[in-house]
């Protein structure tokens, strides 16, 4: 048993879960402060209350939750946010929207396109992928579904895992089955 101790393993454990929720309260955090924009009273602004309590259901906790409110408002120093969609051709020829929150839009620009690349995918004109869906109450559905070989849906879902863990990536619509 020389070399094996149990913190070490509860330490990496812990880490790896520290480092999920992190993630998961960040992209949180941006959809807070991207909402309280329209105003930071709940009551009022059905956008900011629904997200809030998707950051209550993620264990977020309040003071983090007060201070996107404050960020997206304007009452605490920090960068503006502002909202991104990229549209893709990704493997078997899928249809993909991202869409996002980011502070610095041409650092997230080169870092998609640079995981899209990676993939074998390529970012599309504006436009050009958005037409083979319909936006259902902030869902966006595809009009028509592609059946991928397994190779392309392997491929797929290696670079669906890869835009989710992006921190300024919050939704990635395709239309695959």
């Amino acid at each position: 048993m020389a070399g094996h101790s149990k913190w070490s393993q509860i330490k990496r454990q812990k880490g790896a879960a520290d480092a999920k929720r992190s993630q998961i309260f960040g992209k949180i955090s941006r959809r807070i402060s991207l909402a309280a924009r329209k105003g930071e009273n709940p009551e009022i602004n059905p956008d900011l209350r629904a997200v809030i309590e998707k950051a209550k259901e993620a264990s977020m906790p309040s003071d983090n939750i007060e201070r996107a409110i404050k960020k997206g408002a304007g009452k605490e120093k920090g960068t503006e946010l502002e909202s991104i969609r990229f549209e893709a051709y990704g493997p078997g020829g899928t249809a993909i929207i991202i869409e996002g929150i980011t502070d610095n839009k041409n650092r997230t620009v080169a870092e998609i396109k640079h995981i899209l690349l990676k993939n074998n995918s390529k970012l599309a004109e504006s436009g050009s992928v958005l037409w083979a869906f319909e936006n259902k109450d902030k869902k966006w559905l595809p009009k028509h579904t592609i059946e991928l070989s397994e190779q392309d849906a392997e491929a797929l879902d290696k670079l669906l895992n890869e835009l989710d863990d992006h921190d300024d990536i919050q939704e990635i619509y395709t239309n695959s089955e």
